[in-house]
């Protein structure tokens, strides 16, 4: 057996996992997965989250991600990640920022099994502040100059990628080599907030393109976090494992101890349990019953019949979900053109899946049975585009054929 498929089965732990400490942010960026701003009262306590790493060690968890929210505004965040780091869990962080002083950046300089991630929307001011708000591409700058300074080594530079900011992909690694960094891109899914500006500000069809070949030409050094392994279906598979890894083998564990089976799916369908509970996060992850759904072998659905599927896997599937697609279906990025059918023949009147989980500092109308948020903030500057191009290349039978109507499908499918 194939190591992906020994992953797409399920592993006993995961091989690493994210976990939002806390849902309070000093930002309201307008993409945010969770929704984050305010701090929730329920959050795990400093000795519960500490129950959580002595879980992850015993486990044999390599290392966690943690972010939020803003991690580092958790009054007791340098305390867990010691905590974690002396309990052998490693620990990579994403970070506006905002705390990283000299004497913090000196302090991860001298720490072992730490991995700091700068968030950058933009590789300029002007890009940047208008997705994560005024000023916060100086303080990026300023925690990436700190860490230089204090020698630590390859911190990350973190890039969502936008319909704004993918001309600046050699601007991003330059600003990467200038510190001694790596640069991290992702995907942008209509999660969270992210739901609200997905139309406007997901790459177009053309800039898909784009950021593919500047993958195949200068990403050798350049992490994905398999985030764009829907584009394989392009040619060349794209490094890393191509697949999606929900429940299989990575998670979410949320501020509240909800454990969900992916960062981007913050959503009752996919929430398999809370570390409180009976057993606690050995027990989630090992026992829940849509884990196990997830671990069951796939059919792949209707993207079985593209002859692309094996590079592609069938997309992101929390980008289905949150854009109103079957989970086995496909992306709606697919860059066969067949996520922008499926799109195209939603009902009108058919209503999105989104998160009830919303710490938000800014108020949510209803209008027009949509969701309208009413920011505390400027609006994000949109340029229009053409209309996305079909490929070139399709598959030689429409994933979309047979499908009989568009609703989500089972988890099982997806």
């Amino acid at each position: 057996m194939k190591l992906t498929e020994h992953f797409q089965y399920g592993l006993n732990s995961p091989i690493c996992l994210t976990w939002e400490l806390t849902y309070a942010c000093n930002l309201a960026c307008v993409h945010c997965l969770s929704s984050s701003g305010r701090r929730d009262p329920r959050e795990l306590t400093t000795h519960e989250a500490k129950q959580v790493v002595d879980e992850l060690q015993k486990m044999q968890v390599f290392y966690v991600n943690i972010g939020g929210g803003e991690p580092t505004v958790r009054p007791d965040f340098w305390e867990l990640l010691d905590y974690s780091i002396g309990h052998n869990v490693g620990v990579k962080f994403s970070t506006n920022g905002i705390k990283l002083d000299r004497e913090r950046a000196a302090q991860l300089a001298a720490t072992d099994y730490v991995d700091v991630q700068i968030s950058l929307d933009g590789a300029t001011a002007e890009v940047n502040d208008h997705v994560r708000g005024p000023g916060s591409y100086r303080t990026a700058m300023r925690a990436l100059e700190n860490l230089a300074e204090a020698g630590f080594a390859q911190p990350k530079i973190s890039v969502v990628m936008t319909r704004e900011n993918v001309d600046q992909l050699d601007e991003f690694k330059a600003i990467a080599d200038k510190f001694g960094a790596q640069l991290r891109i992702t995907r942008l899914r209509p999660s969270g907030r992210g739901a609200d500006v997905w139309d406007e500000l997901h790459p177009t069809a053309a800039q898909q393109r784009q950021l593919y070949d500047w993958l195949v030409a200068r990403g050798d050094n350049v992490l994905t976090g398999d985030s764009f392994f829907h584009l394989s279906a392009y040619g060349e598979a794209l490094p890393g494992l191509n697949l999606c890894g929900a429940g299989r083998v990575v998670c979410l564990i949320d501020p509240v101890g909800d454990v969900y089976a992916c960062p981007f799916a913050i959503h009752d369908n996919f929430l398999a349990g809370n570390v409180r509970s009976p057993g606690g996060f050995e027990q989630v992850w090992r026992s829940s019953e849509l884990f196990t759904e997830l671990r069951r072998p796939q059919t792949g659905g209707a993207c079985r019949s593209c002859g692309h599927y094996d590079a592609c896997q069938g997309g992101c599937m929390a980008a289905k979900f949150f854009t109103g697609l079957p989970l086995d279906g496909p992306d709606p990025e697919c860059v066969r053109g067949f996520g922008e059918q499926a799109l195209a023949a939603r009902s009108s009147d058919r209503e999105v899946p989104r998160s009830e989980v919303d710490h938000s500092r800014s108020a949510v109308k209803r209008i027009d049975g949509r969701n309208s948020r009413v920011n505390d903030r400027a609006p994000v500057p949109i340029t229009l585009a053409p209309p996305p191009r079909r490929p070139d290349r399709a598959c030689d039978t429409s994933p979309l054929a047979d499908l009989a109507e568009l609703s989500p499908a089972p988890v099982a499918g997806a």
